[in-house]
């Protein structure tokens, strides 16, 4: 099952990481455990994509500019002219522009002096965003930044191909179709720099907010890799960074400040953060009550097998028992059969004796009665011969005795 959530994971596109990290904060486990390369190719991703967003729009507000700017430059602003890699302006004065598009905005190509140079950044600074134009380079500020941007003229220049102009050139090359030359190299290099500035202030944000959340998990007894963690805290600024380039693109076209942004903008991922680790706990503490459950089934389980097998070798025992039994059984009431039987056949015998026995004196009674008789009838015989010689006179021979 793990296998399959980690390749569900892997298949995310950018945008339902995004939309995870915002949303699915139990998601972040899983997408932090899908290694350190992911997340900063994530947060590489994130950030190109708001950059891109962000310098379309800056693009825009400074061609808004530089048709005002040339506007002033051909009405009020004095002559001036560049030529490798330097701007002359002819004013013996620094210039002071307050009311600007991009704030206030200074010009002073006499001066080199860097303490000179840090004032001009602290009036610029204090009053939100601006430019400060020198001799060899423009410093930028503006709220989407949280320092300041410098530009040289020469690489800028040397980039377009660019070695020399003046006043008449800028006024004429402003108002014709080269200029959206100007416009693409201009993107370019401010989304260059503003990529690297956005990402590196990121991981910085990144850098702490895991540093934090490190804590939190001491705090909280839960043993994490500190990759695991910075891969989370990752996910965790999602949505601070989208809040950020939104902030920057309300103060590109409006005056908008918050005092404790940056505070916010912390804030906010260290909740996302804070509460991706609670929800660790819990499931950590979770499985742990499972695997106590599974270890007391798994007891239970082997009770009742050890319990089923002494039960079997009790039912074996008896049937072996029985089965003893009912052959001895058996063997008793085939005895009894074969006992019953010869007894039978021995009342049989003695009834055909006792029933040839009367046979044979019924049969031989009337022979007796026959012989009874014979006997009775040479006795009868025999006494009236004897009548009959008294009778004639003669006496028997033993009379004269």
């Amino acid at each position: 099952m793990m296998e399959e959530k980690n390749e569900e994971i892997t298949k995310l596109k950018f945008f339902k990481q995004a939309w995870y990290s915002i949303s699915k904060i139990e998601k972040y486990p899983d997408m932090a455990a899908e290694g350190f390369k992911r997340a900063i190719g994530y947060l590489v991703k994130i950030v190109a994509i708001l950059t891109f967003i962000v310098c379309i729009c800056t693009l825009y507000h400074i061609n808004s500019i530089i048709q005002e700017g040339v506007n002033y430059i051909e009405k009020e602003f004095p002559e001036f002219s560049y030529k490798d890699g330097k701007l002359e302006v002819l004013s013996e004065e620094k210039i002071n522009i307050n009311e600007s598009y991009i704030g206030k905005i200074i010009v002073d190509t006499k001066t080199e002096e860097e303490a000179q140079i840090n004032k001009y950044i602290n009036e610029v600074t204090e009053n939100g965003e601006g430019i400060v134009i020198l001799k060899d380079k423009v410093i930028i500020k503006n709220f989407s930044v949280a320092g300041t941007i410098s530009y040289s003229y020469k690489e800028a220049f040397d980039q377009m191909k660019i070695n020399e102009f003046s006043k008449q050139d800028v006024i004429h090359y402003a108002n014709s179709t080269q200029i959206l030359s100007l416009y693409l190299s201009i993107f370019l290099m401010i989304f260059v720099y503003a990529f690297i500035i956005y990402f590196l202030t990121t991981i910085s944000n990144i850098v702490l907010l895991s540093a934090f959340g490190y804590i939190t998990t001491l705090l909280a007894r839960i043993k994490m890799r500190y990759v695991a963690i910075f891969n989370m805290s990752v996910y965790a600024i999602t949505l601070s960074v989208i809040l950020n380039m939104i902030y920057i693109l309300i103060n590109i076209f409006i005056k908008f400040n918050m005092e404790y942004f940056q505070v916010m903008y912390i804030s906010v991922a260290a909740i996302y953060l804070v509460a991706a680790i609670l929800i660790l706990k819990t499931d950590f503490i979770k499985k742990q009550l499972e695997l106590m459950k599974i270890k007391e089934e798994e007891k239970t389980i082997k009770k009742d097998v050890e319990e089923n097998r002494e039960d079997k070798k009790e039912e074996k025992s008896d049937k072996k028992e029985t089965s003893k039994n009912e052959q001895n059984e058996t063997k008793t009431k085939k005895n009894n059969k074969s006992n019953d039987k010869k007894e039978e056949k021995k009342d049989k015998k003695t009834d055909n004796k006792g029933t040839q026995k009367k046979t044979s004196t019924k049969k031989n009674a009337p022979k007796k009665k026959e012989e009874k008789e014979g006997k009775t009838g040479k006795q009868k015989s025999k006494d009236e011969k004897k009548e009959e010689k008294g009778k004639l006179g003669v006496e028997p021979e033993g009379s004269n005795a």
